[in-house]
């Protein structure tokens, strides 16, 4: 199974939005540009909503039905390892091997003498296609790169391993992701962890890195715009070569974790994209729940209500909430409006709050962060939440496609 040269993972919390997610990738190939769709949903919101894996292959199913779609699409089992893999080998075929937590972690001996057995030929200065400056390699480079990932790599391969003696090698897409950890890899590490990818027989069509910079859930990137620039461009020199020199699958691509939002980079990702005609994966998270709550306000009445009751509770519920997601949130607690404030806010206002308009003087990126990490509220009120996005569907999944075309998909893409 090939992956196509770009797709675009979505997330869809509580399995309502399939259809407005694939209108807005339908729109794209309307204008003449292909998007494979990969629905991805994560274990830890499989347990906080109580769905599961062949929930999200029926909703894909029926989305595609539904709208007769050609194009391709996917179902990603989403940041999974060895203990949860099995109840997502049947209904996925896209496999995020999530190996960040052993980052550090030191292989034997005699395995990381094999891999420098493999790379010491890069030893000097290695030019890399696309990159102005030759990369210089020492052995101790190579000993230190060994040292901190190879044993991530083998933990991959073991999962890798699971899934295709169930599944069958040929029938699934494997990313291997590194992106969850504190400090973003170099290029010139990049290179030699895709070696180490090769070395463990792991047919990786997309890598995920960690990137410099804050990639916040729900808001725009915060760092250095012009030195991820530099760095995604040199990723892409990066993988290209490691193509050529490693035998890594010919369509092996670059994937931007929670790449929702961060709309200062999407101008730095296209540029590259088209200076070197390469492809790209870019995985969204709780947008489109975020969406959701945008229809609902905009909505009124009762459905206004809930949004604000979720608030409520969300604010109560603060640190219970926010501890899961402490590395990829920064929510000033001072810079939170009371719950009775927002209870007394218009529609608008509500809306304008949690809306990812920059240029709008009421928007506010603290509420938009604490909703986003809030859905386990929405999952308990059961099916009075369900019901709501039922009944709102229209204004809901007007929104939703709407994100997701023109805030996301039109800028990196078309």
């Amino acid at each position: 199974m090939k992956l196509d040269k770009y797709s675009f993972g979505t997330g869809d919390r509580f399995g309502l939005q399939g259809e407005a997610q694939l209108a807005a990738v339908r729109k794209a190939a309307g204008q003449g540009t292909e998007i494979a769709i990969v629905w991805n949903k994560s274990y830890r919101e499989h347990m906080i909503v109580g769905t599961n894996p062949q929930d999200v292959r029926r909703e894909a199913d029926q989305a595609v039905q539904a709208a007769g779609w050609k194009g391709s699409y996917h179902v990603d089992a989403d940041h999974i390892g060895l203990a949860n893999v099995d109840q997502f080998i049947e209904p996925s075929d896209f496999f995020t091997l999530d190996v960040a937590d052993f980052i550090g972690e030191k292989a034997s001996a005699e395995e990381i003498s094999n891999y420098l057995d493999n790379v010491r030929p890069s030893i000097g200065q290695l030019q890399i296609e696309g990159i102005a400056d030759p990369i210089q390699v020492d052995s101790e480079f190579l000993r230190s790169v060994a040292e901190k990932y190879l044993f991530a790599i083998q933990q991959a391969a073991g999962i890798y391993q699971c899934i295709a003696g169930k599944k069958g090698a040929d029938t699934f897409i494997t990313e291997v992701s590194l992106d969850e950890t504190d400090e973003p890899q170099t290029p010139q590490e990049l290179y030699f962890i895709l070696g180490a990818i090769a070395h463990c027989r792991i047919p990786a069509q997309t890598i995920a890195p960690k990137f410099s910079g804050r990639f916040n859930k729900g808001v725009d990137y915060q760092g250095d715009v012009t030195r991820f620039n530099r760095e995604f461009s040199d990723d892409v020199c990066v993988v290209s070569e490691a193509i050529r020199s490693f035998g890594l699958p010919a369509n092996l691509k670059l994937s931007v974790h929670s790449g929702s939002d961060k709309f200062l980079i999407y101008q730095g990702i296209r540029d590259a994209l088209k200076k070197f005609d390469v492809g790209v994966h870019v995985k969204t998270a709780g947008t489109t729940w975020l969406e959701e709550l945008i229809g609902l306000a905009e909505s009124g009445g009762d459905a206004q209500a809930m949004v604000v009751t979720i608030y409520q509770r969300a604010c109560e519920r603060f640190d219970e909430l926010c501890s899961p997601y402490h590395s990829v949130i920064d929510i000033d607690r001072a810079k939170l409006p009371s719950p009775h404030v927002v209870a007394q806010w218009s529609s608008d206002d509500l809306v304008q709050a949690i809306k990812h308009d920059q240029s709008c003087t009421s928007y506010n990126s603290n509420i938009r962060q604490l909703f986003h990490v809030a859905y386990k509220i929405a999952a308990e009120m059961g099916d009075s939440y369900l019901d709501a996005l039922k009944d709102h569907s229209e204004a809901i999944g007007r929104n939703v496609c709407d994100n997701l075309f023109q805030r996301h998909i039109k800028p990196l893409f078309l």
